[in-house]
């Protein structure tokens, strides 16, 4: 279940992943983590975040606070998308397509 953030205008946040990292050093290892967060207000803004840090909750703190700055709006038609939409940012490959009527949530 998506938290409602009261504070930033009734956004849903997701956390999506949290990974643990680690650096080798001369004395063993150096543990660390990133978060992955999505939120968004269900009418068509949403953001992610990814925040990095040596504790979890920080991670996640700084990943929500990336999200927020990291907002778009996406047209919708009713509650779906208006066309097919295809997007890449580095070598990952997003393809979205809109749901046909009656369709609940896809996740």
């Amino acid at each position: 279940m998506a938290k409602v953030d009261d504070k930033n205008e009734g956004l849903q946040e997701k956390l999506v992943q949290v990974n643990r990292v680690a650096k080798v050093v001369k004395g063993g290892r150096i543990f660390g983590f990133t978060a992955l967060t999505v939120v968004g207000d269900g009418a068509g803004k949403v953001g992610f975040g990814r925040g990095k840090a040596r504790e979890v909750p920080i991670a996640i703190q700084k990943a929500l606070e990336a999200a927020r700055r990291n907002m778009v709006t996406v047209e919708l038609n009713g509650t779906t998308l208006q066309h097919p939409i295809n997007a890449s940012h580095g070598a990952s490959k997003v393809y979205m397509q809109p749901a046909s009527d009656g369709t609940g949530i896809i996740a």
